[in-house]
């Protein structure tokens, strides 16, 4: 798998143009089939206007209650520092809004991250003359117990997003019974690690060379084979275990 990054020009809060600024950026390389194109969050809710002026909020923790599915008070994160809340069935801080290189914006995440994730491949697919590749809307989050954030993908379109080892066998025989690779978080993961998160202006990677995707196209807004009920998820003793607000 080899994953680069593309230098692009400033993003610029409170709105762009995203398909303009795709098409500069990425007529810069060769495309290939089989490849997976990797965007941040932020270029994609930038382009939908979803930016507020820090200044004409008065209260930001309001803004993320509107935007969170269930959130916990401010109050029970250690220090204060950040709401804990669940959006789009991800365990993430502040529902996704951040400030950072948004030019005095709070900058939200997409309003729907599966239909951007789609209409970006539309529009690759078209411009480009591809026939089989993916799409990644990705971001960073932290890791419960682990200091510093990577990368997390909270969309995509085009390919399968596991790959399956159940009913095969390990190196000794063993048959695996659970065990599913979580391909959208692993290649985000690759491409946010490389993409840095200052100044580096590189919101795009692209991820080539992986043998084990299976392309095709379907709707993961009707049937997303990633997402997990929280009743059967291993962690539902942590994730039930708190008392979460519906968001507003």
């Amino acid at each position: 798998m080899n994953v680069k990054t593309i230098k692009t020009r400033i993003f610029q809060p409170p709105k762009d143009d995203l398909f303009a600024f795709l098409k500069e950026a990425l007529s810069q390389i060769k495309l290939k089939e089989k490849s997976v194109i990797v965007i941040t969050s932020k270029i994609v809710s930038i382009s939908e206007g979803r930016c507020f002026e820090i200044n004409s909020i008065p209260e930001k923790d309001e803004l993320i209650k509107k935007e969170a599915d269930y959130y916990l008070s401010r109050e029970a994160s250690p220090g204060g520092h950040v709401m804990l809340t669940r959006k789009n069935n991800i365990l993430i801080p502040t529902a996704g809004i951040d400030e950072s290189n948004g030019k005095g914006y709070y900058i939200l995440w997409p309003q729907n991250p599966y239909q951007s994730a789609k209409e970006i491949h539309d529009f690759l697919k078209k411009e480009f003359q591809l026939k089989e590749f993916g799409v990644i809307i990705s971001d960073s989050h932290c890791v419960p117990l682990r200091w510093g954030v990577s990368g997390i993908g909270i969309a995509y379109f085009g390919f399968y997003p596991l790959r399956d080892y159940r009913q095969k066998k390990d190196i000794f025989g063993r048959e695996l019974k659970m065990t599913q690779v979580n391909l959208i978080d692993g290649m985000a993961a690759a491409a946010v690690l490389t993409m840095g998160e200052g100044d580096e202006q590189t919101p795009v990677a692209i991820i080539e060379d992986i043998d084990f995707l299976q392309f095709k196209e379907f709707d993961p807004q009707k049937e997303n084979p990633l997402i997990i009920d929280a009743d059967e998820d291993i962690y539902a003793p942590l994730i039930k275990g708190v008392d979460w607000q519906r968001g507003l």
